[in-house]
């Protein structure tokens, strides 16, 4: 895949103890040049209201910076959550990576 784009893997659960770690990463894509932010959670299991703040926090700053960010692989509790708060209004969700391969990579 294209250096412009940065998929980033969280592990376990989203919430404030890896809040900090979630975002340092997201700055350091952008830092290093990534057009295309890919946050696959597969591997999370949970998400509080900290993980969620924090995914919110990190869109804004993409957005800011004039990037695209996208998140895939929702486990149920997950969807449950952007649905009852309307985040899946405002986060473009994909049901994997290579749904994101297919519709996004090929613009590079």
């Amino acid at each position: 895949m294209d250096s412009r784009v940065k998929i980033i893997e969280p592990v376990g659960i989203l919430d404030s103890t890896q809040a900090d770690s979630f975002r340092q990463q997201v700055d350091d894509a952008l830092a290093d040049g990534a057009e295309k932010l890919l946050i696959d959670l597969t591997h999370i299991s949970f998400v509080d209201s900290s993980g969620l703040g924090a995914l919110v926090m990190v869109l804004k700053k993409v957005r800011a910076a004039q990037k695209e960010m996208f998140v895939c692989s929702i486990n149920d509790q997950v969807r449950m959550l952007f649905e009852l708060t309307s985040m899946d209004r405002v986060f473009e969700v994909l049901p994997d990576r290579s749904a994101f391969t297919a519709k996004y990579a090929e613009a590079f």
